[in-house]
């Protein structure tokens, strides 16, 4: 009787490792991250469509807590198509923001989560909450869509996909992403000859008699230079974003003007891009911006060539559509084929659980 018993628990521990055996995952800055299974609880701080897109609508049922304002606060109405179809988005606790410095360590350990999935601008700049919740042995996996970088618009991807168990949809993804950064390269490669285009772009949140931040070397501004144009901020602006001088804008005459807008509420200047965006509000917007002062001489005010671009889009697994719509304005003739809207159409009904609408590119003149 003990040695049938013994061969019973025997066998049960034998089939244990399947289940309980620890996670290593490699996250977006190279850490090797250890995490216990069976991962049941996870906590979530940013790149919200990026998570769902890996892990399904389905993989929010392991969601316990978020930081709500990148999503709510940010893009509201982006968030209330999402909370249509994932039933605890609304009621997601809450355990602050990195901006706002309400980003609460107690809150994220109160959560009892398996593992965290943390931005790395936040992660880097609330290290001493990172710090408090690593010692009691939360996991920490860094994602980042920032820094426009492949490698780790790829790591960030597969991590994911590892951390929720869907490595399979997230190696499609990653595949995805790969092949068309790697086909822009390509294309924009053949296509520079001459001088460098040169490129401004300005967040358009306050309107045109307020001049918003432009970007150095991370997002927009990487975007830009890694399409082998010439961005107006580099070694202009501090840091990596901030406003810049209107006289230095008119001064250098950019071939190209990119207005970053968005689905922002309370801002009526606002450059509005997104799901119900319409194409005569966004150019009405636009408008405004290109009779600035001084602006009226730009090349590319002449040209038509000033272009609203949804925000929201310089830091995604989706970013590809917005890498192609500043190309094919940069060099037509190699993009003449490549449709964005296309591209983004089909994204959104292979991979999202909401349906594509609305106005997220568009150039002042068609």
């Amino acid at each position: 009787m003990f040695r049938r018993t013994f061969l019973a628990a025997f066998a049960a521990l034998s089939l244990a490792p399947a289940f309980a055996a620890p996670l290593e995952v490699t996250d977006a800055l190279g850490r090797k991250v250890t995490i216990n299974t069976p991962v049941n609880r996870v906590l979530a701080t940013f790149n919200y469509e990026e998570f769902t897109a890996i892990a399904g609508v389905d993989g929010w049922k392991k969601v316990v807590a978020m930081s709500r304002e990148p999503w709510a606060g940010w893009r509201p109405a982006i968030f209330a198509r999402y909370a249509k179809v994932i039933p605890n988005l609304q009621a997601m606790p809450d355990v602050g923001h990195v901006e706002d410095n309400t980003f609460s360590a107690e809150k994220v350990i109160a959560a009892k989560p398996d593992v965290v999935l943390m931005s790395e601008w936040g992660f880097s700049s609330m290290k001493t909450q990172m710090e408090q919740i690593a010692a009691v042995g939360i996991p920490i996996v860094v994602i980042d869509y920032n820094a426009q970088d492949l490698g780790r618009h790829l790591a960030s991807t597969r991590a994911i996909g590892k951390v929720m168990g869907t490595e399979a949809r997230a190696e499609e993804l990653a595949t995805l992403y790969e092949t068309q950064f790697k086909d822009i390269l390509a294309r924009v490669t053949k296509a520079q000859t001459g001088a460098k285009k040169k490129v401004y772009v300005e967040l358009a949140r306050d309107g045109a008699e307020t001049i918003g931040n432009t970007y150095n070397n991370t997002m927009w501004g990487k975007i830009i230079t890694t399409l082998g144009a010439e961005n107006l901020a580099t070694g202009r602006i501090p840091g990596a974003w901030a406003p810049l001088n209107a006289e230095a804008v008119i001064a250098e005459n950019p071939d190209v003007i990119l207005l970053a807008g968005s689905s922002w509420v309370n801002r009526p200047k606002a450059v509005r891009t997104g799901y119900d965006a319409t194409p005569e509000a966004v150019r009405a917007a636009l408008q405004a911006y290109a009779n600035r002062p001084g602006w009226a001489g730009l090349k590319a005010v002449q040209s038509g060539n000033v272009n609203a671009i949804e925000h929201g889009l310089c830091r995604t697994l989706f970013d590809f559509v917005a890498m192609q719509y500043i190309a094919k304005r940069l060099y037509p003739e190699a993009f003449a084929d490549v449709d964005p809207k296309k591209s983004f159409r089909d994204y959104h009904a292979k991979y999202l659980p909401v349906e594509f609408s609305g106005t997220w590119f568009l150039p002042l003149k068609p």
